[in-house]
């Protein structure tokens, strides 16, 4: 099974933390992820990040730290997810895949229903 590498983003606007939902016609619908995206070839990983979260949420990040990438096997496909911690920097957020989202406090981010690679990621996040 071929791994897909991924990044995504903990945005963080103040004291709140991004949280998305996928759609209904996404993978893994209805569940709850940090944004990002597919790496594309000749990319870095920096560089992808800040265009998925552009593309997905029309807002501008600034990066601060990489957090432990997560390889996840769901039963169709493999998934390494690669997460950077992040701050709004600019921009209004409109969704244009994602079908919700929340700005939460760490205790509202633990009562969501997240997609399976993403909770190795909250939980190293909220032990920060």
């Amino acid at each position: 099974m071929k791994t897909i590498s991924v990044t995504c983003a903990i945005i963080q606007f103040e004291d709140k933390t991004l949280a998305v939902q996928r759609s209904k016609t996404m993978k893994l619908p209805l569940k709850w992820e940090f944004a990002g995206g597919k790496i594309e070839s000749g990319e870095t990983e920096i560089d992808c990040i800040h265009r998925e979260i552009f593309e997905e949420l029309n807002i501008r990040i600034k990066v601060q730290d990489r957090l432990t990438p997560v390889i996840h096997e769901y039963p169709t496909f493999k998934i390494k997810l690669i997460p950077f911690l992040a701050e709004f920097a600019s921009g209004e957020l409109k969704l244009k895949e994602h079908c919700n989202f929340i700005l939460a406090n760490h205790k509202e981010l633990l009562n969501l229903d997240w997609a399976e690679a993403d909770l190795p990621i909250l939980k190293e996040y909220l032990n920060l």
